[in-house]
Protein backbone atom coordinates (compact mmCIF):
# COMPACT_ATOMS: atom_id res chain seq x y z
CA UNK A 1 0.00 0.00 0.00
CA UNK A 2 1.42 3.60 -0.82
CA UNK A 3 -0.14 6.52 0.56
CA UNK A 4 1.59 9.47 0.03
CA UNK A 5 1.11 12.02 -2.62
CA UNK A 6 4.49 13.87 -2.91
CA UNK A 7 6.84 13.50 -5.58
CA UNK A 8 9.91 11.74 -5.43
CA UNK A 9 12.87 13.70 -5.77
CA UNK A 10 14.93 13.40 -9.35
CA UNK A 11 18.00 11.69 -9.26
CA UNK A 12 21.18 11.12 -12.10
CA UNK A 13 23.33 8.02 -12.42
CA UNK A 14 26.77 8.31 -13.82
CA UNK A 15 27.72 6.16 -15.89
CA UNK A 16 30.89 4.04 -15.05
CA UNK A 17 33.34 1.18 -16.58
CA UNK A 18 35.97 -0.63 -15.33
CA UNK A 19 38.73 -3.99 -16.18
CA UNK A 20 38.76 -5.39 -19.44
CA UNK A 21 37.64 -7.95 -22.21
CA UNK A 22 35.70 -10.92 -19.99
CA UNK A 23 36.24 -9.13 -16.93
CA UNK A 24 34.79 -5.81 -17.98
CA UNK A 25 31.82 -4.40 -16.06
CA UNK A 26 29.64 -0.85 -17.24
CA UNK A 27 26.71 0.82 -16.20
CA UNK A 28 25.21 3.75 -14.00
CA UNK A 29 25.53 4.65 -10.93
CA UNK A 30 24.88 7.39 -8.28
CA UNK A 31 22.28 8.21 -5.26
CA UNK A 32 18.59 8.94 -4.99
CA UNK A 33 17.26 10.97 -2.09
CA UNK A 34 14.95 8.64 -0.74
CA UNK A 35 16.74 5.22 -1.99
CA UNK A 36 20.28 5.69 -1.09
CA UNK A 37 22.86 3.79 -3.59
CA UNK A 38 21.68 2.41 -6.85
CA UNK A 39 24.36 0.81 -9.08
CA UNK A 40 23.42 -0.84 -12.79
CA UNK A 41 25.62 -3.25 -14.56
CA UNK A 42 24.84 -3.85 -17.89
CA UNK A 43 25.78 -6.29 -18.70
CA UNK A 44 27.54 -8.48 -16.47
CA UNK A 45 30.70 -9.78 -17.38
CA UNK A 46 30.40 -12.40 -19.72
CA UNK A 47 32.51 -15.11 -18.25
CA UNK A 48 29.81 -15.07 -15.48
CA UNK A 49 26.71 -15.43 -18.27
CA UNK A 50 28.29 -17.43 -20.86
CA UNK A 51 24.87 -18.62 -21.86
CA UNK A 52 23.51 -15.23 -22.35
CA UNK A 53 23.20 -11.79 -21.56
CA UNK A 54 22.44 -10.02 -17.85
CA UNK A 55 21.80 -6.43 -16.39
CA UNK A 56 21.36 -6.40 -12.66
CA UNK A 57 20.20 -3.42 -10.07
CA UNK A 58 21.92 -3.89 -6.64
CA UNK A 59 21.75 -1.42 -3.98
CA UNK A 60 21.50 -1.42 -0.09
CA UNK A 61 17.84 0.20 0.61
CA UNK A 62 16.17 -1.53 -2.71
CA UNK A 63 15.13 -4.87 -4.04
CA UNK A 64 18.08 -6.38 -6.53
CA UNK A 65 16.67 -6.47 -10.01
CA UNK A 66 17.57 -8.55 -12.48
CA UNK A 67 17.02 -9.11 -16.50
CA UNK A 68 18.52 -11.79 -18.44
CA UNK A 69 18.24 -12.96 -22.14
CA UNK A 70 19.57 -16.52 -23.22
CA UNK A 71 19.41 -18.08 -26.66
CA UNK A 72 21.75 -17.59 -30.06
CA UNK A 73 20.80 -14.16 -30.64
CA UNK A 74 22.53 -13.00 -27.57
CA UNK A 75 25.75 -13.83 -29.53
CA UNK A 76 25.20 -10.71 -31.20
CA UNK A 77 23.85 -8.68 -28.42
CA UNK A 78 24.97 -5.90 -26.42
CA UNK A 79 22.54 -5.88 -23.25
CA UNK A 80 19.80 -8.28 -22.55
CA UNK A 81 16.73 -7.94 -25.21
CA UNK A 82 12.99 -8.19 -24.81
CA UNK A 83 13.16 -11.35 -26.58
CA UNK A 84 13.42 -14.91 -24.38
CA UNK A 85 14.09 -12.26 -21.53
CA UNK A 86 13.55 -13.30 -17.79
CA UNK A 87 12.78 -10.38 -15.64
CA UNK A 88 13.31 -11.08 -11.41
CA UNK A 89 12.86 -8.64 -8.80
CA UNK A 90 14.16 -10.07 -5.13
CA UNK A 91 12.79 -13.60 -5.49
CA UNK A 92 10.46 -13.02 -7.65
CA UNK A 93 9.82 -13.67 -11.25
CA UNK A 94 7.88 -11.20 -13.13
CA UNK A 95 5.82 -12.50 -16.56
CA UNK A 96 6.24 -9.70 -19.53
CA UNK A 97 4.12 -8.97 -22.16
CA UNK A 98 3.48 -7.36 -24.96
CA UNK A 99 2.33 -6.94 -28.70
CA UNK A 100 5.21 -6.94 -31.25
CA UNK A 101 2.64 -6.11 -34.23
CA UNK A 102 1.22 -3.12 -32.25
CA UNK A 103 0.97 0.15 -34.60
CA UNK A 104 2.09 2.82 -31.90
CA UNK A 105 4.44 2.99 -29.19
CA UNK A 106 1.65 2.24 -26.41
CA UNK A 107 0.08 -0.59 -28.24
CA UNK A 108 3.85 -2.06 -28.23
CA UNK A 109 4.87 -1.11 -24.56
CA UNK A 110 5.74 -3.91 -21.98
CA UNK A 111 3.31 -4.84 -19.55
CA UNK A 112 3.56 -7.16 -16.48
CA UNK A 113 2.76 -7.06 -12.93
CA UNK A 114 5.04 -7.18 -9.55
CA UNK A 115 4.05 -6.88 -5.90
CA UNK A 116 0.26 -6.69 -6.51
CA UNK A 117 1.42 -3.67 -9.02
CA UNK A 118 0.84 -3.05 -12.97
CA UNK A 119 3.31 -1.82 -14.83
CA UNK A 120 3.51 -0.55 -18.26
CA UNK A 121 7.16 0.57 -19.98
CA UNK A 122 6.73 2.67 -23.30
CA UNK A 123 9.44 4.06 -25.55
CA UNK A 124 9.75 7.68 -26.50
CA UNK A 125 12.30 7.50 -28.22
CA UNK A 126 15.72 5.26 -28.60
CA UNK A 127 17.11 7.34 -25.16
CA UNK A 128 13.99 8.21 -23.67
CA UNK A 129 11.52 6.01 -21.93
CA UNK A 130 8.27 6.26 -19.85
CA UNK A 131 7.86 3.38 -16.55
CA UNK A 132 4.14 3.93 -15.08
CA UNK A 133 2.78 2.25 -12.28
CA UNK A 134 -1.16 2.11 -12.78
CA UNK A 135 -3.36 3.99 -10.00
CA UNK A 136 -5.82 2.05 -7.81
CA UNK A 137 -8.36 2.57 -5.11
CA UNK A 138 -5.58 2.77 -2.49
CA UNK A 139 -2.60 4.23 -4.46
CA UNK A 140 -2.71 7.43 -7.01
CA UNK A 141 0.43 5.06 -8.82
CA UNK A 142 3.61 6.84 -10.25
CA UNK A 143 5.38 8.07 -13.73
CA UNK A 144 8.88 7.50 -13.62
CA UNK A 145 10.48 9.34 -17.02
CA UNK A 146 14.47 8.15 -17.77
CA UNK A 147 16.22 9.83 -20.16
CA UNK A 148 20.05 8.62 -21.02
CA UNK A 149 22.59 11.41 -22.05
CA UNK A 150 26.04 11.90 -23.53
CA UNK A 151 27.81 9.95 -25.91
CA UNK A 152 28.66 6.55 -26.45
CA UNK A 153 32.40 7.76 -27.47
CA UNK A 154 32.92 10.06 -25.08
CA UNK A 155 32.52 11.32 -21.12
CA UNK A 156 29.49 12.22 -19.53
CA UNK A 157 26.92 9.69 -20.18
CA UNK A 158 24.48 10.15 -17.71
CA UNK A 159 20.86 8.33 -16.68
CA UNK A 160 18.26 11.33 -15.63
CA UNK A 161 15.28 9.95 -14.16
CA UNK A 162 12.37 11.90 -13.20
CA UNK A 163 9.07 11.28 -11.04
CA UNK A 164 5.59 12.55 -11.52
CA UNK A 165 4.18 10.74 -8.37
CA UNK A 166 5.57 8.76 -5.18
CA UNK A 167 7.78 6.61 -6.58
CA UNK A 168 8.77 3.41 -3.84
CA UNK A 169 11.62 1.47 -4.35
CA UNK A 170 10.57 -1.16 -6.67
CA UNK A 171 9.74 1.45 -9.39
CA UNK A 172 13.45 3.30 -9.05
CA UNK A 173 14.79 -0.38 -9.44
CA UNK A 174 12.86 -1.09 -12.57
CA UNK A 175 13.49 2.19 -14.08
CA UNK A 176 16.88 1.98 -13.87
CA UNK A 177 17.24 -1.93 -15.08
CA UNK A 178 15.07 -0.65 -18.40
CA UNK A 179 18.17 1.58 -18.94
CA UNK A 180 20.20 -1.79 -19.23
CA UNK A 181 18.03 -3.43 -21.60
CA UNK A 182 17.81 -2.63 -25.16
CA UNK A 183 14.28 -1.65 -25.72
CA UNK A 184 14.48 -1.45 -29.59
CA UNK A 185 11.56 -3.48 -29.65
CA UNK A 186 9.04 -1.01 -28.23
CA UNK A 187 9.01 0.66 -31.52
CA UNK A 188 8.25 -0.63 -34.68
CA UNK A 189 11.75 1.26 -36.65
CA UNK A 190 13.82 0.10 -33.65
CA UNK A 191 12.22 -3.57 -33.65
CA UNK A 192 13.33 -3.44 -37.57
CA UNK A 193 17.07 -2.26 -36.78
CA UNK A 194 17.43 -4.32 -34.01
CA UNK A 195 16.82 -7.21 -35.89
CA UNK A 196 19.00 -5.96 -39.36
CA UNK A 197 22.00 -5.63 -36.86
CA UNK A 198 21.19 -8.57 -35.36
CA UNK A 199 21.35 -10.85 -38.24
CA UNK A 200 24.16 -8.61 -39.68
CA UNK A 201 26.38 -9.36 -36.65
CA UNK A 202 25.46 -12.99 -36.67
CA UNK A 203 26.76 -13.29 -40.17
CA UNK A 204 29.89 -11.74 -40.02
CA UNK A 205 30.96 -13.80 -36.69
CA UNK A 206 29.80 -16.95 -38.64
CA UNK A 207 32.31 -15.65 -41.56
CA UNK A 208 35.20 -14.72 -39.25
Amino acid sequence: MHTSTASTAPFTLAFWKEGRTHEQRAGYRGTAAEFGEIVLTAPLPRKYTPDGVVSEVRGPSVPTAVFETRGIHTEAADLPTLNRSVLRVGDAVVHLRRNRFGLTRRARALHFRYGGDHYRLRAVNRKQFVLTRRADDEDPGASLTAKLTGHSLGGGKKLVVRTAGRAVAADIVLVTLFAGVDRAPLTRSGAVRAALGRSTRLFAESQA
